[in-house]
């Protein structure tokens, strides 16, 4: 599992949140799917390099947001419904969505912009169409 997450030390991105974004998004894409077991804090935190503390935080959020949940000795588990309501399930995404997300990820790869800067540019893109107040 850890394989798939990444941490950048030089985005601008806090450490915490680029682990909270990405286990979210490969929940989104059901590469997570309910009932699947995160590793624990210490080694996901080993194997990324970074402090227990930071990883903490983020299953915290995401325990706050619905994605996962504790089971107390249990461990860190993907929500039984994500998100609460559908959410975070990958029927709520259109296919067409994920595939263009599939599309602009390899382009940005192909053309050696680090992920880092990939998640910044949708960033900037969402906070700039946003004129809705949402």
């Amino acid at each position: 599992m850890s394989a798939g997450i990444t941490v950048d030390l030089r985005s601008a991105t806090p450490p915490y949140e680029q682990i909270r974004s990405q286990i979210s998004s490969l929940v989104a894409v059901g590469a997570l799917p309910p009932e699947s077991r995160l590793p624990t804090v210490r080694s996901l935190a080993a194997d990324l390099g970074i402090a227990a503390g930071t990883v903490a935080r983020a299953y915290k959020e995401l325990e706050a947001a619905g994605v996962v949940e504790s089971r107390r000795r249990g461990g860190t588990f993907i929500a039984s419904v994500p998100g609460g309501a559908g959410h975070g399930s990958p029927g709520a995404i259109p296919s067409e969505v994920t595939a263009a997300v599939e599309r602009y990820v390899e382009a940005g790869r192909k053309a050696g912009v680090s992920d880092g800067l990939l998640l910044d540019l949708v960033r900037g893109r969402l906070g700039t169409e946003r004129t809705d107040g949402h």
